[in-house]
């Protein structure tokens, strides 16, 4: 299930080196602990609330505000298990832009150490990333992409968009376990600042108009593209929140054509045709609505730290020997794996003694 979206100020630039290797050694510790402690399903569950998330990026030590926290975060954890997956069990795969692309690639080669199918994963990657770029079209486009998974297929996925125009990024988390449903209520929290007209095609009360659309895409283009053109020669309320602008009908055309073909059984088929993106499913909705008055849904799905220092001084600057001692002590928790509950219980209580010192 998606469980949060975070919006953050658009940054660009990128983390030091200096910073950046120590953020690839403290976030491996991190894994190596929860892993050890909790197992892969906890570690998954945190990185999919967007609220410990964003700490572990300030504790990782870069800005709590910057859109950047989410590729760099998202790095540091590939980056510093690399080479360790296969044996700890857990992987990351995806990454920002062009690295994004290349996460099916990524998993499937991961797939002789997992007791999960691949095809599975790379399902589950390929639909979240439908979702919200496609049926959750809140004007972000989507640049980054991470896949995070352990042997047994249970995954979670952190992956942001941009929006050019505000200057701000927006940030979705999903969690895949229990009964997942990729095209209804598939958010179970949302962190965001500000809300905006969101064309949202997985709400819930949008069920009829999902319905619809599947139904209309399993129809002869000809008589889909003869309603079209009708609109076209009309006029909608000045209000309509579903436009016709920048819809082509030669390019609707070309993918009714497909999905006539294939004749999707529902909606989630319909998000999963290769080609069937934002425009085709925007059409699809509005002519739901105009034929058989099935509403969509324009409710946005979004709802209402600092241990190291951060990357440009705020709140102020990192402190390099409080960051080393950290990875250290936890470098001797993953060590001491025989430890007593009690010693690692003194040992956390000395390492907050020692924050407290340094504050």
């Amino acid at each position: 299930m998606k469980t949060g979206i975070t919006h953050l100020p658009l940054h660009g630039g990128r983390a030091p080196a200096w910073l950046f290797g120590r953020m690839k050694l403290l976030a491996r510790e991190i894994v190596l602990v929860i892993l050890r402690d909790f197992g892969a399903g906890e570690l998954l569950r945190r990185l999919s609330d967007p609220f410990w998330f964003q700490a572990l990026g300030c504790t990782l030590g870069f800005d709590w505000h910057s859109s950047g926290l989410t590729t760099t975060t998202c790095g540091a954890l590939k980056e510093g298990i690399r080479g360790m997956e296969h044996e700890i069990g857990f992987f990351v795969c995806g990454g920002k832009g062009r690295v994004s692309r290349a996460t099916p690639r990524e998993i499937e080669g991961h797939g002789k150490h997992l007791r999960a199918d691949p095809a599975t994963l790379v399902y589950a990657s390929r639909m979240a990333a439908k979702v919200d770029s496609a049926a959750v079209q809140d004007g972000y486009t989507l640049y980054h992409h991470v896949f995070l998974f352990d042997r047994d297929g249970r995954w979670a996925v952190v992956q942001q968009g941009m929006n050019d125009e505000t200057k701000y990024a927006r940030r979705y988390h999903w969690l895949g376990e229990g009964g997942l449903d990729f095209v209804c209520e598939p958010h179970q929290a949302v962190c965001c600042d500000s809300r905006g007209e969101a064309l949202n095609l997985v709400a819930r009360e949008g069920e009829a108009n999902r319905a619809a659309s599947a139904s209309l895409a399993r129809e002869s283009p000809g008589r889909i593209l003869g309603e079209w053109r009708r609109l076209e020669r009309l006029d909608l309320p000045s209000g309509h929140p579903v436009g016709r602008g920048q819809i082509g009908a030669e390019n609707l055309h070309r993918v009714l054509l497909k999905t006539y073909e294939q004749r999707p059984a529902d909606f989630e088929a319909l998000l999963g045709t290769a080609g069937v993106g934002a425009k085709t499913l925007r059409a699809l909705a509005l002519l739901s609505e105009l034929l058989y008055g099935a509403k969509p849904s324009f409710r946005d799905p979004a709802r209402f730290s600092f241990a190291h220092g951060g990357k440009d001084g705020h709140p102020y600057p990192v402190d390099r020997e409080l960051y080393d001692r950290s990875i250290e002590f936890l470098k001797e928790l993953v060590n001491a794996a025989r430890v007593g509950e009690h010693e690692k219980r003194r040992a956390f209580g000395r390492l907050g003694a020692f924050y407290d010192r340094k504050r």
